[in-house]
């Protein structure tokens, strides 16, 4: 049986749950703030408080969830009320930090009881919230999975260290460079814990250091794409005659590569294309003006909002320096967008050239400017890679990516046991 444990849940997470559970073979899921088939009880609160509690909504067995929300309902609370000192970085009681490591050391603590309850032989850790858990886990003699959701720390922080150098203005949004050594070191103890490693992406899991991939049996699980629409947005069937809209749809910082967006369009200055930019800035926007790029800017919004402002989009643009699997790229080709990604954007293997849209190097505005270029010359191509985007995201399931995940584990060395 398997035991997943993550703080607060994702699309991966839910995914590995359900098919664990459809397969009989969950033995438990621990969280900081959860419910668990909860529907009817959270319909009865307050319409605010209803949409953040549904993010923690789990569609599952009450008695297959356990909870440590202290740290994270203060963290949340203190969040809306902007009191940052207790959630301040690695160092708040209520940090991100704090509510991972919190859990790791709770479910490292009752694993050999719940162990004994639901027979678990696997237990399944994500990054920054696994060390205790998976030592305790082989302590038993169980399996010890642990997922690795983005580029290693020492292949992220040479990447992102060039890209201070290359754009020194933009070196406030790179960001990954304020973890602590203690905090990187336990990423690496994190790795030497686990028997099975699974990444998202061929860059993620080449991004480990060899060493502590001996021994371990590492895997490439690709993530799940929304359903893909059937038919054709209106409007984008004619590009003829207006301007082809691309968009860059992320946190607004040079590790997604919008510097490199912004001086591929001022070396290009054309009056047929336009650039919209989604998302969180991390600097004023007289920082993002003032790069001789001239864009749309929209704020970040619900998802079934971002997934129509795609409908009104062409091209996606993510020329990620660092990524573990921009989920965006599958999002927008769900919707017929073609995307123009790099390799570090972690989903190569969607890329058909010139078909599904193109790969370019990273920090190469030239290469990005040269195929904005391309597409705008060719619009009469975009029908066809709009269609052919789309069934490249639905060849991604999140059923696929849950079966590999256990495969990977029911042929490890420590094996998989039966469904209760």
């Amino acid at each position: 049986m398997l035991l997943l444990t993550h703080p607060t849940g994702n699309a991966n997470v839910r995914a590995l749950l359900q098919g664990a559970l459809h397969a009989g073979v969950l033995g438990g899921y621990a969280t900081a703030l959860g419910f668990a088939d909860s529907g009817r009880r959270l319909a009865s609160l307050p319409r605010g408080l209803t949409a953040e509690l549904h993010r923690r909504s789990y569609d599952l067995p009450a008695e297959s969830m356990w909870v440590r929300p202290q740290r994270e309902a203060l963290r949340l609370f203190c969040r809306r009320l902007g009191l940052h000192g207790l959630s301040r970085h690695e160092s708040g009681w209520a940090s991100v930090d704090a509510v991972y490591q919190d859990l790791d050391r709770h479910v490292a603590s009752r694993l050999a009881n719940w162990c004994r309850q639901r027979r678990v032989t696997t237990v399944y850790a994500y990054e920054d919230g696994a060390l205790a858990t998976l030592t305790a886990a082989r302590d038993l003699g169980l399996t010890a999975a642990y997922d690795l959701p983005i580029a290693y720390w020492q292949t992220g922080h040479a990447l992102l260290a060039e890209e201070a150098r290359r754009w020194p203005a933009w070196a406030p949004t790179l960001l990954s460079t304020a973890d602590s050594a203690q905090k990187l070191e336990r990423k690496a103890a994190e790795l030497r814990a686990a028997d099975v490693v699974v990444c998202p992406s061929a860059f993620v899991l080449e991004s480990i250091p060899a060493p502590l991939r001996k021994g371990k049996r590492c895997v490439v699980a690709e993530f799940g794409s929304p359903a893909a629409t059937s038919t054709a947005v209106p409007g984008r069937t004619s590009p003829e005659g207006r301007r082809l809209r691309f968009l860059f749809a992320g946190s607004m910082s040079q590790r997604k590569g919008l510097a490199d967006v912004f001086a591929a369009f001022a070396m290009l200055r054309r009056t047929d294309i336009e650039l919209v930019v989604m998302g969180s800035p991390m600097m004023p926007m007289a920082f993002y003006r003032s790069h001789g790029c001239d864009f749309t800017y929209e704020p970040t919004r619900p998802h079934a909002e971002v997934l129509a402002l795609m409908d009104r989009c062409d091209v996606l643009l993510l020329p990620s320096i660092v990524e573990g699997r921009a989920l965006v790229q599958q999002e927008a080709m769900s919707r017929g967008l073609p995307i123009v990604v790099t390799r570090n954007a972690g989903g190569e293997d969607l890329v058909r050239e010139g078909e599904t849209g193109f790969l370019v190097p990273i920090r190469s505005p030239e290469a990005l400017a040269a195929r904005i270029a391309w597409l705008a010359d060719h619009r009469r191509r975009l029908p066809e890679m709009s269609q052919q985007a789309r069934e490249m995201a639905g060849r991604y399931s999140w059923a696929a990516y849950a079966g590999k995940v256990m495969a990977a584990i029911a042929t490890s060395p420590g094996g998989w046991i039966q469904p209760a």
